[in-house]
C-alpha cells in the first residue's frame, strides 16, 4: 500500500471511530434521558458554606513519591547517586 493510500485508510479509520463514539455519547445521553439519570451540572449550585469550609489543597504526587524513594534508599535498596538522580527527575531538575 502506498503511502497516500495508507494516510487516507488512517483519516478514514479515525473518522470512522469518531462517529462511533459520536453515536455511542447520543444513545448513552438518551438512555439517561430516558432513565432519569442525567444530571445537568451548568444548573446546579454550590452552596457558599461549602466552599468556604474546603479542606486544604492535597499534596502533589511528586511529594509521595520522593517519600518513597527516600524509604528505598534508607533500607539500602537505592543508592544516594539512585535517589538523587530521580528525585532530579521527578522534580525536573
Amino acid at each position: 500500500m502506498g503511502l497516500i493510500a495508507a494516510r487516507a485508510a488512517g483519516r478514514m479509520q479515525a473518522r470512522q471511530n469518531y462517529r462511533t463514539m459520536s453515536r455511542m455519547q447520543r444513545r448513552r445521553s438518551y438512555v439517561q434521558d430516558r432513565l432519569g439519570t442525567r444530571e445537568d451540572f451548568s444548573s446546579r449550585e454550590e452552596p457558599v458554606e461549602a466552599a468556604a469550609t474546603a479542606p486544604a489543597a492535597p499534596e502533589p504526587g511528586y511529594v509521595g513519591e520522593l517519600e518513597r524513594l527516600s524509604q528505598l534508599r534508607d533500607q539500602g535498596i537505592l543508592s544516594d547517586e539512585e535517589f538523587e538522580a530521580k528525585k532530579k527527575q521527578i522534580l525536573g531538575i
